[in-house]
């Protein structure tokens, strides 16, 4: 009969947040899997929890991994925990989890702090629909690119910046979106807790004059969805071809066209050659 691994979320910063289930599940289990074992200690020491730890972190996960998947087949219990908060979440656990279902293990996730919602939660922004875009790539190709294929997404986005970056990632999300508003959530849970709710220009303005400290949770708005056409596709075309028997060309009637409808210009131009060519 094989182990479990059970996925165990820590606090983000308050201990307070560590729940009894956490908390017994740690103690339970046969061993600990930690992205870093000096954190995890501190956490373990401040519980009074004795159990074996071992690494599992970005550049050993595929080892640890293998090292892991055998102790769990061989019947021991894992607990597989971040730095702080839900693990497997832009998190090498994810590759672990995968790797044992792909080989029969039960996964028993164990929920708690989860700084992106956390963050979500706070944010005064919408919250139906949403998605998580992590960290943004250092490289500036990868990163002009990411940021290009979120200019239309219409759901509220969340990231995660550290204080060092976090200006740069400002400015580059400005020129990429436009204004849009922001909460600037830092050190959720900490101390030091702070909910900036302002605009990308206004952090910009922040943080060029208050230099960032701490982790950081950017939330984000969404685009605005594209308006609706004021009138029919048939309308539109018709404005065409009455703009074109006034003495316009294809390319300019169907400019003006697109400005009084609301349609496309280039939907336009293709609908119309399409007509002209199936005559």
């Amino acid at each position: 009969m094989t182990g479990t691994l059970y996925l165990v979320a820590t606090p983000i910063g308050n201990l307070s947040d560590f729940s009894p289930r956490a908390r017994q599940t740690l103690e339970d289990a046969d061993f600990i899997a930690a992205e870093d074992t000096r954190v995890t200690l501190k956490l373990l020491n401040h519980f009074e929890i004795h159990k074996p730890l071992v690494s599992y972190y970005e550049q050993n996960r595929a080892l640890a991994g293998e090292k892991i998947l055998e102790r769990l087949l061989a019947g021991e219990s894992c607990a597989l925990v971040t730095d702080a908060g839900l693990p497997a979440i832009s998190d090498p656990g994810e590759d672990m989890v995968r790797l044992a279902a792909e080989n029969g293990v039960p996964v028993c996730p164990v929920p708690g702090p989860c700084a992106s919602v956390t963050a979500l939660a706070a944010s005064g922004l919408p919250t139906q629909r949403f998605c998580f875009e992590g960290f943004l790539s250092t490289t500036n190709k990868s990163r002009a690119s990411h940021l290009a294929s979120l200019k239309d997404e219409q759901r509220t986005m969340i990231f995660h910046e550290a204080p060092h970056k976090l200006l740069r990632t400002l400015q580059d999300m400005l020129a990429a979106f436009g204004d849009r508003d922001l909460a600037v959530c830092r050190e959720l849970t900490k101390v030091h807790e702070e909910i900036l709710r302002t605009t990308l220009s206004g952090a910009v303005a922040h943080f060029t004059e208050v230099p960032p400290k701490g982790e950081f949770v950017l939330v984000v708005r969404g685009a605005e969805p594209p308006a609706e056409p004021e009138a029919s596709s048939g309308d539109a075309l018709a404005l065409v071809e009455e703009f074109r028997t006034g003495g316009m060309s294809l390319n300019q009637a169907c400019k003006a066209a697109a400005e009084r409808t609301g349609w496309s210009k280039n939907d336009l131009y293709a609908a119309v050659l399409k007509s002209e060519k199936e005559e």
